[in-house]
């Protein structure tokens, strides 16, 4: 069975999953970089066979790919542990399962917002998001 948070465990899960977040998204822009350097690194092989190609710098290019893959695993891999769900590595957007009125939902939250205002159903995505209002306070707990 999934975790399940109320707001006030979601809210305060919030300073563990930012900068583990944060973390995960420099390191997917790391991971990009170097994999572009070595697809112009075989673009330049198959081009010109090789010629002046520094493999120290490629295998460099090729570690950095490696660690910086390893590490976003394990950033992803510590927020899905503390039960919430990373929605798009792009824009920050985590979602944290609980109930309303008995049907599991999402609080919904993305970087760079101040707490979790949002939810919405687990079909609906961002675009379904409603504001966390009396009615829902009123009518979702977390397990």
């Amino acid at each position: 069975m999934p975790k399940r948070f109320t707001l006030t465990e979601a809210e305060r899960l919030l300073s563990r999953v930012e900068p583990l977040l944060r973390s995960a998204i420099d390191l997917k822009s790391d991971l990009e970089q170097a994999q572009g350097e070595l697809i112009e690194y075989r673009e330049r092989v198959a081009l010109m066979g090789g010629v002046n190609l520094d493999r120290g710098r490629v295998s460099a290019v090729r570690t950095r790919s490696e660690t910086a893959a390893s590490h976003l695993r394990a950033a992803i891999e510590q927020v899905q542990n503390l039960g919430c769900v990373i929605k798009d590595l792009d824009t920050g957007l985590v979602d944290f399962p609980t109930l309303l009125r008995g049907d599991e939902v999402y609080l919904c939250w993305r970087l760079g917002e101040p707490g979790i205002g949002f939810w919405h159903g687990v079909d609906e995505g961002f675009r379904g998001r409603k504001p966390v209002d009396r009615d829902f306070l009123d009518n979702h707990r977390g397990d």
